[in-house]
């Protein structure tokens, strides 16, 4: 049972997650919704007391910003190019700038930091060896937040996550387009966390003071990415995907799909389990499809679904 936190929550970097985060403190009455502050490039982006800040271009926060004693969520992506993560850079240098201390940081990074591991377990342990250049950004962002909490003694949690889904974080689109997916002698093991169980692990990371150190958040049964994309297109009722050869793949597949077919790890994820005394809602892949309300959210998936059914009987 989490304790209703009082001091300043500050979400840096209002995405998906942060909207999750930002309603669960608020429902369930975390924080005081006037201790509650999301930071993007818009404050219209976002509800509350919402900041505008482009970590991008503006070096220094805005006049009333302060993060004396705050619990902060950094969720901020990288940049989209380079190995530096120079977002992380300014945010920090801002911390730096203000002399006061948070009470604790929250960082969200990728388990892509870990590199190709050719399908072997890998726990917290194991060494980073980022083999493209958005996981070297990672890194970069993980060893600058590390180095600022070293120096002033604030508590640090960075979550190393694996792919996130849920109802509305889906491959429809491309399921429905029926783009090729790699066949499964030749896919490489795929991680994921239900983002239900990621907002869990975060508000748990945030809000447990004795809380600090990486952790892999995953479900702990990683299957192929041929798996996961036939999964998701029979629990939405929809046309299986043609599976295609590795060496297909190269001619077919967009650069990014195949940076991420380059990788196979297995992600362990019994540190989290343990430290975090949490029991995850979706355990498996299987459980979480077969729990998301997916017609509730995709309206569409059902009447495509059943054309599909009448189709196949004709």
């Amino acid at each position: 049972m989490l304790k209703t936190s009082r001091n300043p929550v500050h979400i840096i970097g209002y995405g998906y997650l942060g909207a999750k985060l930002l309603k669960a403190l608020k429902d369930r009455k975390l924080a005081p919704p006037e201790q509650i502050f999301t930071i993007s490039r818009s404050s219209a982006e976002h509800q509350g007391h919402g900041i505008s800040w482009d970590l991008d271009s503006d070096y220094s926060a805005p006049e009333n910003y302060s993060v004396e004693q705050a619990i902060i969520f950094y969720f901020v992506p990288p940049p989209r190019s380079g190995q530096l993560d120079l977002k992380a850079q300014n945010y920090i240098n801002e911390l730096i700038r203000q002399q006061k201390k948070p009470q604790k940081i929250v960082l969200i990074s990728t388990t892509g930091v870990y590199g190709d591991c050719q399908g072997q377990w890998i726990d917290e342990h194991s060494p980073v060896k980022p083999a493209v250049d958005r996981a070297r950004r990672r890194v970069d962002a993980e060893q600058q937040f590390q180095n600022y909490c070293q120096s002033n003694n604030t508590p640090l949690v960075i979550l190393r996550v694996s792919g996130i889904y849920a109802a509305d974080k889906l491959p429809l689109k491309r399921i429905q387009a029926q783009t090729p997916v790699v066949r499964e002698q030749d896919s490489p093991y795929s991680n994921r966390i239900h983002a239900d169980d990621l907002l869990e692990i975060c508000l748990i990371a945030g809000l447990k003071a004795e809380l600090t150190g990486i952790y892999n958040c995953s479900d702990g049964h990683p299957t192929t990415m041929y798996d996961y994309f036939i999964q998701v297109a029979r629990a939405c009722g929809l046309a299986e995907p043609p599976s295609i050869s590795l060496q297909q793949a190269r001619t077919e597949l967009s650069s990014g799909m195949l940076s991420y077919m380059g990788e196979s790890r297995r992600i362990n994820n019994n540190k989290l389990l343990a430290d975090f005394k949490i029991t995850l809602q979706f355990p498996n892949l299987e459980q979480g499809l077969a729990a998301t309300k997916l017609n509730s959210v995709h309206p569409e998936i059902a009447f495509l679904a059943i054309y599909r059914n009448a189709k196949e009987k004709v």
